[in-house]
């Protein structure tokens, strides 16, 4: 709970649910694995009552059918169902937890399809000792299997998809981020969006161009479905944002003057575009900016303004300009549209 308090603070606007859900998802990409599609919208229940109930997660004890009964009730089919499997790649069991012990894997911080090639490749027997039936490998005695896991290798239908993820990773991560993700979203309506249209679409092509600094790219785009003013909708970021954390002066001066982007447009964290190109010290892109029109006093949710902020990031020539702005002068010195830029 500590790790996701200054998270859940900076973003009321989002849900506990859609907080741990997110956090999911991008763990699983951290560790190696696939994108997971995510979209927000889940809604938290004050009290619990309209919760599932603890426990209908699957037994650990149990087969092959155990495993269709719990995940198909949600829709998941056999396929499914052993690319799910496959979480069990990162991580370990821990005897205080669910009285089962060990690693599925040689390393429990990488996503990868070892938990197939294991299951399917390497040979298995009950372990004997105090605890729970479960299964160790022959050759070293270090890793384990669960019930729930050699039920995949011993039911027949099961068998084909781990066969298929032990021999192919990249399959595996295309099924299981396709089936993760349905699994994060059931349930909530809200999370299952229409696809984009063309405009949305190019909008989101165009801001990421901007970030690479393309300027043909851009025009390219800005001339098509596209709207260039568009915000992206997570973040609040603008094409101008991405342009100024990056530094891109040509792209900026095109964005502000051609475009006519709005220069105090505030993302989610309420920052402008001049509070990005302070924060990395891009002074030209300052200039532009205030020459375009930019604010210097807007304030973002840390309480601070471009200049307070260039401070902050240790950018004393661009923290000079802005305190110079502020009192009424550095504004004539940057360049517009019709200068160097």
């Amino acid at each position: 709970m500590v790790g996701r308090h200054p998270v859940a603070k900076n973003h009321p606007e989002l849900s506990e649910a859609d907080l741990w859900g997110l956090a999911g998802a991008m763990a699983v990409e951290f560790l190696g694995g696939p994108c997971i599609k995510y979209a927000f919208g889940r809604k938290d229940d004050a009290d619990g009552a309209r919760c599932p109930a603890h426990g209908r997660l699957p037994d650990a004890n149990k087969g092959a059918e155990h495993l269709r009964e719990v995940f198909g009730r949600m829709g998941f089919s056999d396929q499914e169902i052993v690319a799910l499997s496959g979480a069990h790649t990162l991580g370990r069991c821990h005897i205080v937890r669910s009285g089962f012990d060990g690693p599925w894997t040689s390393n429990a911080l990488k996503f990868d399809n070892e938990y197939y090639r294991n299951l399917m490749g390497l040979e298995w027997r009950p372990k004997e000792w105090d605890g729970p039936l479960q299964y160790e490998d022959v050759a070293t005695q270090s890793l384990m299997m669960l019930p729930t896991d050699m039920a995949l290798r011993e039911d027949a239908a099961f068998a084909v998809f781990a066969q298929k993820y032990a021999d192919d990773q990249e399959l595996f991560f295309k099924d299981f981020g396709e089936a993760f993700g349905k699994l994060l979203a059931l349930g909530a309506p809200s999370c299952e969006r229409e696809a984009p249209t063309d405009v949305e679409t190019g909008s989101a092509k165009f801001r990421e161009y901007a970030m690479h600094g393309s300027l043909d790219m851009c025009k390219r785009f800005a001339a098509g479905p596209c709207d260039p003013h568009a915000a992206e909708e997570t973040s609040g970021r603008t094409a101008l944002h991405k342009a100024c954390f990056w530094g891109h002066v040509l792209l900026t001066n095109y964005l502000l003057h051609d475009l006519k982007l709005a220069p105090d447009t505030v993302d989610f964290n309420g920052d402008t575009a001049l509070h990005d190109a302070a924060r990395f010290g891009h002074l030209e892109l300052c200039k532009l900016l205030v020459s375009g029109g930019a604010s210097t006093t807007i304030v973002n949710k840390e309480g601070q303004d471009a200049h307070a902020t260039a401070l902050e990031y240790g950018k004393p020539d661009v923290a000079a300009f802005l305190e110079e702005c502020k009192g009424g002068g550095g504004v004539g010195a940057a360049e517009g549209p019709g200068g160097a830029y």
